[in-house]
């Protein structure tokens, strides 16, 4: 296994952020990490990576111990942070180049342009990194990942701020990427993961919640949505109590279910109940991992 995560535990004062999950990815795996904001994704990432240390628990990558071996651990792997750490002031090449010394790169140069090719630096590669768009500045940062050839790829949000041409070239460059390394990416656009992934890994509020090849979860947890709509305003406590509820507007309710029939008539119930006129009660099946993503995490 190239990452083997045992019972991690990261605990910020009296939040836990990472509440003993455990999960293992092979070599070749290309799998998303999912989870909302806060959920626990950046932190776990940082401690693979060896830039924060657990409170308990053990990660190890390609059968080195995190703990024990970060320098190690930092040689075999590439990381790109949420919070893309560059040197405005220097140049692209300057500072891909900086990086390669860094890793003792012995033919630097030729590294750095082969990166600045991978990645679709060409254009911006004799500007500063300041002047970049946001974009671009994703690529040097992806670049840097790679440019050392890690066994390992960690990518928080690789394709935050690019537009849709760029997340194609940059989805493209990770698929070839995960021929021959493990790769563990998070990101909040969940198409992207539906179109890279073969597996996924969710966690919500620190703990594991689905470890799952993408096909299988989509099989299993199908998920349907149900829209309520009713004659005339109603309190938003009547509905708020259903799992996975959203109200609209002050008409209209929308749930996500397993079980439609049984939903329906719990509607129904409440309805009738509290005397409220429904208008409309339609469901539409789907199984896409958007609506599975809510159903775990809301």
């Amino acid at each position: 296994m190239s990452i083997v995560v045992k019972n991690l535990l990261k605990v910020y004062g009296t939040q836990k952020a990472v509440n003993n999950i455990s999960f293992s990815i092979e070599k070749g795996e290309i799998v998303g990490f999912l989870g909302p904001n806060g959920a626990g994704k950046s932190t776990t990432m940082k401690i693979i990576t060896g830039y924060l240390t657990q409170d308990g628990g053990s990660v190890a990558v390609c059968g080195l111990d995190a703990g024990a071996n970060p320098v190690d651990i930092k040689r075999k792997t590439g990381y790109l942070p949420e919070a893309n750490p560059l040197y405005h002031d220097m140049f692209v090449k300057e500072y891909l180049l900086f990086v390669a010394g860094v890793y003792h790169i012995k033919n630097s140069a030729a590294a750095v342009n082969e990166m600045i090719g991978l990645v679709g630096l060409t254009p911006e590669k004799h500007k500063k990194i300041g002047q970049l768009s946001k974009g671009y500045k994703q690529r040097v940062g992806l670049a840097a990942a790679l440019i050392h050839d890690p066994e390992v790829l960690i990518l928080d949000e690789p394709t935050s701020g690019l537009d849709p041409n760029q997340i194609v070239e940059i989805r493209n460059v990770i698929k070839e990427q995960g021929k021959n390394k493990t790769v563990l990416f998070s990101s909040h656009i969940l198409q992207e993961v539906q179109a890279i992934c073969d597996r996924v890994i969710i966690i919500n509020k620190g703990e594991l919640v689905a470890d799952d090849s993408l096909q299988h979860l989509l099989h299993t947890k199908q998920t349907n949505e149900v829209k309520l709509v009713v004659a005339k305003k109603a309190e938003a406590s009547v509905f708020a109590h259903i799992p996975n509820s959203r109200q609209i507007d002050e008409l209209t309710w929308q749930f996500s279910t397993t079980n439609t029939e049984q939903l329906k008539r719990q509607l129904m119930e409440t309805a009738l109940r509290e005397n409220i006129n429904i208008v409309s009660l339609s469901s539409e099946a789907g199984n896409n991992l958007e609506q599975i993503f809510r159903s775990l995490t809301h």
